[in-house]
């Protein structure tokens, strides 16, 4: 194997695995010696005789951090609830249920998962403590129907903003004022009892009213956001009537906004960033140096087209003026606009636009992935790319190119090598893009 892949990989390992549940909540949630105290970060948790610990969660993440929650408090609580993840990431919990769903489309498991985790919800007891897990895929996961309109008409919504090229943002305002879950309803559902929330957190800037379409979390957006939204991706002529309908309603003030920041309904809430893309670059520098690279970190909070962000990637490469070998480190969430027919994610798109930039220069290796393990609708979590991958594919007369305009990442990467396939990892904590740079070319 090359050496700059073999390098590249193992920083990408190595910064996943520090945003592992199996870390975060080991560092984060504690039992104190006492009667019934609970340490989350600086903030402690007295349960008095007759209170019970509830766990709910949603997330690509969730049947992690609950195995690990789990493991830290049920030698001292009984514990019950349920936590809702993505096909694919289920692991086995003792004392919890758990549900898989789809995403990043909801389906029939989407809607029951919801109506059974609100059931758990109306159970709760003043006395009582709840645990909320939330990461990344919540907003799919956690879905359900408004009244008027069917599960198939919300799919279609989704389906259309995944490909319009909407921020993860403005996506996930849309879904809030289609559901009684989202935009803080939980947070008011399940008041007055305690509700903690544990939050890995995929959305740049660590925005809590966004994550996962913040469950337990005041809601700055409205539904007259949501129609704009609409309008400016030009997606209202895509949008089922009913759903149309409804949200002008809400605009209109006929259905009930969800509850804004000062809320009153929130001051039994304490709201969590457990993990972040920053802790992960941060592990991804480390590692780095341990290989013999200079770091630096650009950024954490990468955002826009795959274009523009490979753009600016390149320009870093080519005004790099520091120790070499470097790996120079970026975080975020692009967005692509979908306007061909193939397969890939926005990881693999950008790795192709990548590899096109920088095939002239055999010194940099470039690796966009997801920390989630997924990218799209794909196997793979991203792609790996050098002058080499672009140069091998042009002698087996695979345009780039071509592949590029398609939006088909994946099967130029799957013919001319560099996918990245690790499977679900866990965690989510959005994407990470490393770039090395050598001092020559290395010997492939």
């Amino acid at each position: 194997m090359d050496t700059a892949v073999h390098d590249i990989q193992q920083i990408f390992r190595y910064a996943v695995a520090a945003v592992h549940p199996a870390n975060l909540m080991q560092q984060h949630v504690a039992v104190l010696p006492g009667a019934h105290r609970i340490r989350v970060a600086d903030h402690i948790y007295t349960l008095a005789a007759e209170g019970k610990v509830w766990i709910l969660g949603a997330g690509k993440a969730a049947a992690a951090m609950a195995a690990e929650l789990e493991k830290i408090l049920s030698k001292h609580f009984p514990l019950q609830g349920l936590v809702v993840t993505k096909y694919g990431h289920a692991l086995p919990l003792k004392q919890l249920s758990l549900l898989e769903a789809g995403h990043p489309v909801p389906d029939e498991n989407s809607v029951t998962a919801t109506v059974k985790l609100l059931e758990i919800a109306r159970q709760v007891q003043a006395d009582d403590l709840v645990f909320f897990l939330l990461s990344g895929g919540a907003s799919a996961l956690l879905a359900d129907v408004p009244a008027g309109s069917t599960l198939r008409e919300v799919q279609q919504l989704f389906e259309a903003l995944l490909k319009s090229g909407a921020d993860i943002g403005e996506m996930n305002t849309v879904r809030k004022h289609l559901s009684s879950v989202k935009g803080g309803q939980l947070a008011q559902l399940i008041r007055p009892a305690r509700l903690c929330t544990l939050i890995l957190s995929d959305v740049v800037g660590d925005d809590l009213s966004v994550i996962g379409s913040g469950p337990t979390v005041a809601d700055p957006s409205t539904f007259q956001d949501t129609l704009s939204i609409l309008k400016q991706y030009h997606l209202q002529d895509q949008l089922p009537a009913s759903l149309w309908q409804y949200l002008q309603q809400g605009a209109a003030g006929l259905i009930a906004e969800t509850p804004k920041p000062g809320d009153a309904d929130f001051s039994h809430v304490y709201n969590y960033l457990a993990g972040t893309n920053r802790i992960a670059l941060k592990a991804a520098a480390a590692e780095a140096k341990a290989l013999g690279y200079h770091a630096l970190i650009l950024s954490d909070t990468v955002t826009g087209d795959v274009h523009a962000v490979a753009a600016m990637l390149t320009k870093a490469s080519e005004r790099y003026r520091g120790p070499l070998p470097a790996c120079l480190l970026a975080g975020g969430e692009t967005t692509v606009k979908i306007t061909g027919t193939g397969l890939g994610g926005r990881n693999q798109q950008l790795a192709l636009e990548m590899g096109i930039a920088i095939s002239g220069d055999p010194r940099l290796t470039f690796l966009s992935g997801g920390t989630d393990g997924g990218d799209g609708p794909t196997n793979a979590a991203g792609a790996i790319v050098n002058a080499s991958t672009i140069e091998n594919a042009v002698n087996h007369e695979l345009d780039p190119n071509s592949f590029l305009r398609n939006n088909d990442a994946w099967h130029f990467f799957s013919k001319a090598g560099g996918l990245m396939i690790t499977g679900p990892t866990q965690t989510n904590v959005m994407d990470l893009m490393i770039l090395l740079i050598h001092p020559a070319p290395l010997k492939i």
